[in-house]
């Protein structure tokens, strides 16, 4: 009699401990679609410029449950660093970039997917030549490659300038 309920116990335990178990296996707090919209860039990169030269590498990687995303940039070109946490944010349904980079410099971005490019916006930026917010656009390219275009809009929507454009090929 002793032997069955130890039996019982013991299969009861295994039943919890593997519905717990499961559970825990299936309830990622930042799992479904919203989430996985900018995993195209995850991944390590060597960036290029137009001409085909290679202007630095970049490694964007998952963490937290796969609930941000940071990025690693190093230019080849200079000494610049840097790196940003890219989220996504339920509560008001954005994606969200903050950056840092080795000279003190930061950008706080937010925006969506649309037409599927990710494009975040910063900001009116306030300066004594002129008003301005920051674009950034990623696109995934046919061949898995992505561009990343940066540019200065002014309060009008109209492009004052492009300040970065880089081509991410996969490092191999």
């Amino acid at each position: 009699m002793v032997r069955l309920i130890t039996y019982f116990l013991f299969l009861i335990t295994v039943f919890i401990s593997s519905n717990i178990i499961g559970q825990n296996q299936t309830k990622s707090p930042c799992s479904g679609e919203k989430y996985g919209q900018f995993d195209f860039w995850e991944g390590s990169w060597n960036v290029y410029n137009t001409q085909n030269k290679l202007i630095g590498t970049n490694k964007l990687i998952k963490m937290q449950n796969n609930c941000v995303m940071q990025e690693n940039w190093e230019s080849k070109i200079s000494q610049s660093r840097g790196t940003s946490y890219n989220y996504y944010n339920k509560t008001d349904d954005s994606w969200n970039q903050v950056w840092v980079d080795n000279t003190g410099f930061s950008l706080v971005l937010k925006g969506n997917l649309v037409n599927g490019k990710m494009i975040l916006k910063s900001d009116l930026i306030k300066t004594n030549k002129a008003n301005y917010i920051n674009k950034i656009t990623w696109s995934k390219n046919d061949d898995g490659s992505v561009t990343q275009v940066w540019e200065y809009i002014n309060e009008q929507g109209k492009v004052i300038s492009e300040a970065f454009r880089g081509i991410y090929k996969k490092a191999i």
